[in-house]
């Protein structure tokens, strides 16, 4: 698993659209801080919690130069609608084949649910050259990220 210290794997994904743009880490690097937030999907209460809560403190992310993202084996339609109605102004990262989850150490089931690959809940702040100085992975994925600790960490960058 990645965790602080670590140099963050880059990848090329998918933009949470209907318009299947690419995404690439690699492009934001030396752009600021990076705030990766993995969450398990879309529409579901803990994550809309997740993402939303993000949204409000999207100014505080901003001044501090941080550009935010959000990642889950969503399929991109998915995203591009879960962006929508919440009203997140972020990009979302579609990772169906789970290969960016995969790398991060982060795959998980929930037979219960039915869910199976998807991302665990988990937060991970980069500096210009991709090292990893701040991570936060749920025990549970239903618990949130401490908001106020990815702040800070975003303003130590």
């Amino acid at each position: 698993m990645v965790s602080t210290g670590d140099a963050a794997p880059v990848f090329t994904a998918t933009r949470g659209t209907s318009d299947h743009e690419p995404f690439e880490l690699d492009a934001h690097l030396g752009d600021g801080p990076i705030v990766l937030a993995f969450f398990p999907g879309a529409f579901t209460p803990p994550c809309t919690n997740e993402m939303v809560a993000l949204q409000e403190r999207l100014d505080a992310f901003e001044s501090a130069g941080a550009s935010v993202f959000g990642v889950s084996a969503d399929s991109p339609f998915s995203q591009g609608a879960f962006r929508e109605e919440h009203g997140i102004e972020f990009d979302l990262v579609s990772d169906m084949a789970g290969e960016v989850i995969r790398e991060y150490g982060l795959e998980m089931d929930i037979p219960d649910l039915g869910l199976y690959g998807i991302a665990n809940r988990a937060v991970f702040v980069l500096d210009d050259e991709g090292t990893v100085t701040y991570s936060w992975v749920a025990d549970d994925p239903t618990n949130e990220p401490p908001y106020d600790d990815v702040i800070a960490a975003v303003e130590e960058v």
